[in-house]
């Protein structure tokens, strides 16, 4: 038996046992009803203070908190290192960490929801899992599904860079390039996959793909107590939530003293979750407390950060409260302030991350002009996702190669 308690609506608060419901709140229509994994924490509080004695290997070690019973698929997602990075934090004004998320086993964070909700899959018979994705998603879902011997079908916009489209494809997925933008590849994924039976792993559709990305912040909680801040990207605003409810359950559970403030980071040209938030700060809470976007872009190409290009955020609500629950904030940043980041990250601290992953470094630079963060503070940068899946983005942030023959003609003499 697993440690979940029930399934809470976050629109209506209506709770269900863990067998009654197997995605949303049936009382609203499609994913308005999003449902929130909750725990016995007081039956399991002794269960993770022995784990946490040990070193993490991988996300498992968080196996009580986790809504898996049985052998789960191990893949090795999960343990990633917490780096301090100097030179990084020399250029921002802060004292920088870096969460590198580069070194999960399909190259991004994504691994985390996807080693639970495959797990779930296994456990319950299914045989086909689905999901629709920007890229790390799919290549998540796919590898998972390699590993665990069940078929797999990614929906993915048509537009997906190539290599993106290329890691699904390797691990045996079937991949669906739709024509239109993540929202319309969302949908479709929806519909197809209850008319056919799939297991729907996508974000605010499965309940359980949070809870993976939950151990993130478990890690963030025992390698970096004393952050004052952790800057993430936020695409469908899934991640940020995941990382906020591991760090608010560790201070719940009494092994993190206080939590840190989270600092949420999107591209100009996909700002939705952005504007909810400035119009909640404004206005007031909106009183949904469902998954609703605000207002929507429309996420086809808008920014060369492809993993944060999402028009309509279904996690939008999730991600809000994260902010403002922690005392957080949001910003924007351009694409050219993006590519700058990826070189600086590389430059300073040997760390390939793809462009959305970067978002999150030019985050922190716009909010320490901003004033938001102080020089000086103590913030954790998550690198969610590696730049080798898209190098194309990366070439307009480095020099061209300079071209030198054999006998070293063309050399420059200034090198």
């Amino acid at each position: 038996m697993t440690s979940v308690e029930a399934l809470a609506c976050e629109r209506c608060g209506r709770r269900y046992a863990p067998d009654d419901v197997e995605y949303t709140c049936p009382d609203h229509d499609g994913v308005a009803g999003i449902l929130d994994v909750c725990y016995d924490y007081d039956a399991v509080r002794e269960r993770v203070a022995a784990a946490l004695d040990g070193p993490t290997e991988d996300l498992w070690t968080y196996g009580p908190l986790l809504p898996v019973d049985g052998e789960p698929v191990r893949l090795g997602a999960g343990g990633t290192d917490l780096l301090d990075a100097p030179a990084l934090g020399d250029a921002l004004g802060v004292e920088a960490l870096v969460k590198n998320e580069t070194s999960n086993p399909t190259g991004s964070n994504k691994d985390r929801g996807s080693a639970v909700v495959v797990s779930r899959a296994r456990q319950q018979g299914h045989d086909v899992v689905a999901c629709a994705s920007t890229g790390n998603a799919a290549a998540s879902l796919a590898g998972y599904a390699a590993r665990a011997d069940l078929e797999c079908r990614i929906f993915v916009p048509a537009d997906l860079p190539e290599a993106k489209a290329v890691q699904p494809r390797l691990y045996g997925a079937t991949v669906l390039g739709v024509d239109g933008t993540y929202a319309d590849a969302y949908e479709l994924c929806r519909e197809v996959s209850a008319e056919r039976g799939w297991y729907n792993r996508n974000a605010a559709m499965n309940p359980y793909a949070v809870e993976g990305k939950r151990t993130l912040g478990f890690e963030l909680a025992e390698q970096a107590p004393d952050a004052d801040w952790v800057a993430m990207p936020m695409g469908n605003g899934c991640s940020l939530a995941g990382a906020w409810k591991g760090l608010r359950e560790f201070e719940r559970l009494g092994f993190l003293d206080e939590t840190p403030r989270m600092l949420g980071v999107q591209a100009e040209g996909a700002t939705a979750i952005y504007d909810r938030f400035v119009t909640e700060s404004a206005d007031g809470p909106d009183d949904r407390n469902d998954g609703g976007t605000g207002r929507p872009t429309d996420g086809n190409g808008e920014t060369t950060a492809d993993s944060i290009d999402v028009g309509v955020p279904h996690n939008a609500g999730k991600a809000c409260r994260a902010l403002r629950d922690s005392d957080g904030d949001a910003v924007v940043v351009s694409d050219a302030e993006i590519l700058d980041a990826q070189r600086l990250l590389g430059e300073c601290e040997g760390v390939f991350a793809e462009p959305a992953s970067a978002a999150a470094v030019a985050g922190v630079r716009t909010a320490r002009e901003r004033g938001t963060v102080a020089s000086g503070e103590r913030v954790a940068v998550v690198a969610t996702g590696t730049g080798l899946k898209d190098t194309a983005s990366a070439r307009r942030a480095v020099d061209d190669v300079i071209a030198v023959d054999a006998a070293g003609e063309g050399l420059p003499d200034d090198l």
